[in-house]
């Protein structure tokens, strides 16, 4: 059924969700993980938003308009999905 997460795809969720929370240095246990800060959590879900869909950087320089001899960065950064 539309929605539902197979067996399979629960525990390859959870071995990367492990798998993220070691490259970021945050220990989980099995089970309940309730005594992490906001901030542990949030890199862990950083880090598996990354892996999914890594981000692009790209740099533009172009003169200002308003003056001569004046440049202006412009970075964009853009996630691109798998």
């Amino acid at each position: 059924m539309k929605g539902e997460m197979t067996q399979k795809g629960k525990e390859a969720l959870e071995r990367f969700k492990m798998e993220s929370a070691s490259e970021v240095g945050v220990t989980l246990n099995k089970g309940y993980n309730g005594d992490l800060t906001s901030r542990q959590a949030g890199s862990i879900g950083g880090q598996m938003v990354n892996l999914m869909g890594p981000e692009q950087q790209w740099e533009f320089i172009r003169s200002d308009v308003k003056s001569q001899m004046h440049t202006r960065i412009l970075t964009y950064s853009v996630q691109v999905g798998i």
